[in-house]
């Protein structure tokens, strides 16, 4: 019988610097995607994949963020006295029990695989999720819920694969596929930022992971990768061909980069339209905007 997966690691320790001057007092993680903060995507489909125990490896200046998971009896108890029981029950999803969240101090910005590896001692020997808020996942069945399905399967380190343009696989890592079996694919090598017109092939990983415990004794080492940072890429890589392997899902969804703000808009316009309280007046907006610039040629 295998472990289930009931830690995730929550990396959000960088600066969002492609977000200043508002990432200058907010962290970039509670930013709001239409309403919610953006960990707020990322803690839900934890919570729906199972997940119990919340990691999160935090830096200075990410207040605000551990606040907001706070209870905040005094806003309740307005909510609650004015009848507002829709929000109280909004508010109560975003509050997490006393010893289900703890954060980790990464001091220094080493790398994805450094700030893995900082949540090392929280993890034990068990299989962990990683998951970047950064990418929000659109999906009938939450990601990683369906990734937690597929290491129920195979047992081995499970990335999150998407097909992406053969121009932009220098910004992913990519995976090197052995066999390929649908949703699964079994993985013989992956190379983080290919240089263009090398990349194995056009299949991508992308901010979620399951990983068995080697993972966190590979990054033991330190060893540098490419940028000079402890990439988790090679961490997971130095595990195919061993006991458990390394698999690839293909996931059902859409995946919005909200690390960027071109994707960020896009993540904004595609979850407001998703919603019944805003897609009339949104989509008839946009209608208008669309038939202005076709005016315009």
């Amino acid at each position: 019988m295998r472990k289930k997966v009931t830690k995730a690691i929550f990396p959000v320790a960088g600066m969002g610097t492609r977000f200043l001057p508002a990432t200058k007092s907010v962290p970039k993680e509670i930013m709001t995607l239409v309403d919610r903060p953006l960990v707020q995507y990322a803690i839900d489909e934890a919570r729906a994949a199972g997940i119990k125990e919340f990691i999160f490896v935090t830096s200075r200046g990410k207040g605000a963020l551990e606040d907001y998971f706070d209870h905040s009896p005094q806003l309740e108890q307005e909510l609650r006295k004015k009848g507002k029981d829709d929000l109280l029950e909004v508010l109560k999803s975003t509050n997490m029990d006393s010893g289900a969240i703890a954060y980790v101090r990464q001091h220094k910005a080493l790398g994805l695989g450094h700030a893995v590896w900082c949540a090392r001692r929280l993890i034990g020997n068990e299989p962990v999720a990683v998951m970047l808020p950064d990418d929000v996942i659109a999906a009938d069945v939450p990601c990683l819920k369906q990734m937690v399905e597929a290491y129920q399967e195979t047992g081995g380190n499970v990335v999150a694969a998407m097909e992406v343009p053969a121009e932009k696989t220098s910004s992913y890592g990519v995976l090197d596929i052995k066999n390929d079996m649908g949703s699964i694919v079994e993985v013989q090598g992956m190379v983080e930022k290919p240089a263009a017109g090398t990349a194995p092939s056009n299949l991508a990983v992308i901010g979620r992971y399951i990983l068995t415990p080697n993972v966190l004794n590979n990054l033991n080492k330190m060893k540098q990768g490419a940028g000079g940072e402890i990439q988790l890429t090679d961490a997971i890589a130095d595990e195919i061909g061993g006991e458990h392997g390394v698999y690839g899902f293909r996931f059902r969804g859409q995946r919005f980069d909200c690390g960027s703000k071109a994707g960020f808009l896009q993540a904004t316009v595609a979850f407001a339209l998703a919603r019944d309280d805003l897609k009339d007046e949104l989509s008839g907006y946009l209608r208008e905007i669309v038939a202005m610039e076709q005016a315009a040629q």
